[in-house]
This record gives structure tokens, C-alpha cells and sequence, in this order.
């Protein structure tokens, strides 16, 4: 089998009401699918990418961008074996030039994506069996509680109610926009409205100083939260192990991470309680195995950051998968219209398809007013 070509569609679509976190306002939500053909015409692979975070800056620059890597890296792949995913990834992964960080890397993560899926697809399994099959059903938290125009505590406090309603035992909320004092009024109103029994989880989204994210811990920590994500930039290790050192609170970090050197250097700075990386972001499947491998290695929890669909497989396959992230629509407003067999959560779980590769089909004609390449 060979590849025979690699091309990507991006699409954007707006939001009815902006939402923010800790730093950043998102105004649209958008999609990058890597689609890699085959001279096997039933085998065609799907990828998502992540080059466009949360959608706002996918414009007119940033689209031409991500379209020439993957052209450059379709001059590197056409004709050989889309079943050889390490010796493809190590083709594209030149960091003096291309990967190691960035745009670059979050295509070769779409492009790795794909080929994961052609493997599964031609093996006749499910990427989660494929990689390890651990587990069929994973737990899972419902991503939300964003700053919203007229949102206050109540709607705030119904959104997690609501969550619960739709199965979840586990829910986040932003902080980090307003101040400490407020924010740990929005966490207390969610643990009562939520009750004691659901976990409860934190993102400043990098926007606290050191000292600012250890005030917030200090002040939250009565309110029994599960994790605090992303307290500080993500470089800044130093910061985030003297965080974790001063709170009883897990602290998690890692969507902006790359590769399994960003990983290890996190380890072994002891920076953090649980790694989050995102396999549209950090180099694709073949290194969130790795990151996986590394961190069983050192007795650390993966609970991806990202959609889904892909990282069901990723948990799933792994004996140190702790949780998985699901995005509804009051995140994304295309929820359950993007899919054909959405996942949906069920006591708690989300259970993982068993259809080949990633067992994603996208509804085309309806995705297709949305395209901007």
C-alpha cells in the first residue's frame, strides 16, 4: 500500500455569544482535517490537526500556512507506506527546519493522526485495540464554564447542573479572567450546585503569576477541587512545582507541550501531579504513546487535553489513562454535527467505538459552508 495524496480542509464557524478563559476570547470554533488517499481505494486516512486553537486565528495568513506544511510534507510522503508511522514521523520531524514546535508540529500531529487511522482501517481494529485496547469505557469530565457576556453565577451554576444532567461525574470551569476573590466565589457556587459527590476541576489557562496561583489554590482548596490545570505559562516549570508543592490540590498542565522531550523535561522538573497532552498538538499518536510510556514510567496519570474522538482511543489504550476531556455545545456550538456516530457519555464513561481506526466519517455537506480553503 502507498500514499498517494495528502491534502487538508479547514473549516470555521462563529459563535453565537464569545466565550473566554483565563486569558484568551474566542469569537468562532474551527476544524482542520488531514485527509491522506491511498492506491487502496477503500483505505483513505482522517486526521485532525490543531493549528488553529480555538479559531480565532484562523485567517486568511494562517490557513496559507498550515496548507504549504502540509503541501511540504505531501512532497515527503507520497509513495511510501502509510503503515510505516515511525519512519514517516522521523521524515517530517526535522527540528533544525520543521517540528520540534508550532504550526509545523501540530501538522505533522494531523498528518501522524491519519496514518493511525489507515493502520487501524487495514488491520480491521479499532486504534484503542490497536494500541493496546487497556480498556473499552474511560472516565470522563465535561470542559466548560467559560466567561460569557451575561453569565453570571446562576447561569454558571445551572451550566454545571445541567452538565451533570447529561451524565457527567466530572466538570471544569475557567479562572484566572477576574479576581482571586471572584473566582473563588464561581468555585464554591459550582461545588454547591454540583454537590460533593462530582469531581471538580480548575483552568487559569497559563493567566496566574506563581505567587497569584498559590493565593487562589490556598483560598480554593476547601472546595475539594480534583485538579488545578495550567496555572502558570507553560514553560515556566519552576513556577508550576513550587505550586504543586504548596497545595493539596493535583495540579495538571501539558496541552502546550511538544513532543517527548517537552514531556520529560516536565517530569523531571517535577512540575506537575497529572500530564495532559494533546495529540493534535504534540506530535500526533506515535508520541503520545511515547509521552504515555514515559509517564507510566513515572508513575504520573495521562488525562489528555483536546477533542474527544481522538483521545478516547488514546486513553482507552493505556493503563495510566486517568480521565477524558468531552466538549459539548455550549463549547463548541457544531456538537453533533460534525460526526456521524457522535460520542456521548453515558454513567460517567465514554465508551470507545469499536469501529477501524478512529472510526470517524464527517458529515461533508454539512461542514462544507463552513470551509475557507
Amino acid at each position: 500500500m502507498k500514499i498517494t495524496n495528502v491534502y487538508n480542509k479547514l473549516y470555521k464557524w462563529p459563535r453565537s455569544v464569545p466565550i473566554t478563559n483565563g486569558l484568551y476570547t474566542y469569537t468562532h470554533n474551527s476544524l482542520d482535517l488531514i485527509i491522506i488517499e491511498t492506491d487502496e481505494p477503500e483505505i483513505t486516512g482522517i486526521g485532525i490537526a490543531g493549528n488553529t486553537p480555538g479559531g480565532n486565528v484562523l485567517n486568511n495568513a494562517s490557513s496559507k500556512i498550515a496548507e504549504g506544511f502540509v503541501e511540504y510534507f505531501k512532497g515527503i510522503l507520497v509513495g511510501l507506506d502509510p503503515l510505516d508511522n515511525e519512519a514517516l514521523w522521523h521524515a517530517m520531524w526535522k527540528p533544525k527546519l520543521v517540528g520540534r514546535r508550532g504550526i509545523s508540529t501540530r501538522i505533522i500531529s494531523g498528518i501522524d493522526i491519519a496514518l493511525w487511522d489507515i493502520k487501524g482501517k487495514f488491520a480491521q481494529m479499532p486504534l484503542y485495540k490497536l494500541l493496546g485496547g487497556f480498556t473499552n469505557k474511560v472516565d470522563t469530565y465535561i470542559a466548560g464554564g467559560y466567561y460569557e457576556e451575561g453569565k453570571g453565577l446562576k447561569e454558571l451554576a445551572k451550566e454545571m447542573e445541567d452538565n451533570v444532567e447529561l451524565g457527567a461525574r466530572a466538570v471544569k470551569i475557567k479562572v484566572g479572567a477576574v479576581s482571586i476573590n471572584e473566582d473563588v466565589e464561581r468555585v464554591k457556587i459550582c461545588r454547591e450546585s454540583i454537590g460533593p459527590n462530582v469531581k471538580l476541576m480548575v483552568d487559569a489557562n497559563n493567566a496566574y503569576r506563581h505567587y497569584e496561583a498559590i493565593e487562589f489554590a490556598r483560598k480554593a482548596e476547601k472546595y475539594d477541587i480534583f485538579w488545578f490545570e495550567e496555572p502558570v505559562e507553560p514553560d515556566d516549570y519552576i513556577g508550576q512545582a513550587e505550586i504543586t508543592k504548596s497545595t493539596s490540590i493535583p495540579v495538571a498542565a501539558g496541552e502546550n507541550e511538544y513532543s517527548r522531550y517537552g514531556f520529560r523535561d516536565m517530569i523531571n522538573s517535577r512540575a506537575v501531579d497529572i500530564l495532559q497532552p494533546d495529540g493534535i498538538i504534540m506530535g500526533g499518536v506515535t508520541e503520545f504513546m511515547k509521552v504515555a510510556a514515559l509517564a507510566q514510567a513515572n508513575d504520573l496519570d495521562i488525562a489528555p487535553h483536546g477533542p474527544q474522538e481522538l483521545h478516547i482511543h488514546l486513553v482507552a489504550a493505556i493503563p495510566n489513562g486517568l480521565i477524558l476531556e468531552y466538549y459539548r455545545d455550549s463549547v463548541n456550538p457544531m456538537h453533533g454535527k460534525i460526526w456521524e456516530d457522535e460520542l456521548y457519555i453515558e454513567d460517567g464513561y465514554v465508551y470507545a467505538p469499536d469501529r477501524p481506526g478512529l472510526g470517524l466519517v464527517p458529515k461533508w455537506d454539512t461542514l462544507e459552508p463552513y470551509r475557507i480553503n
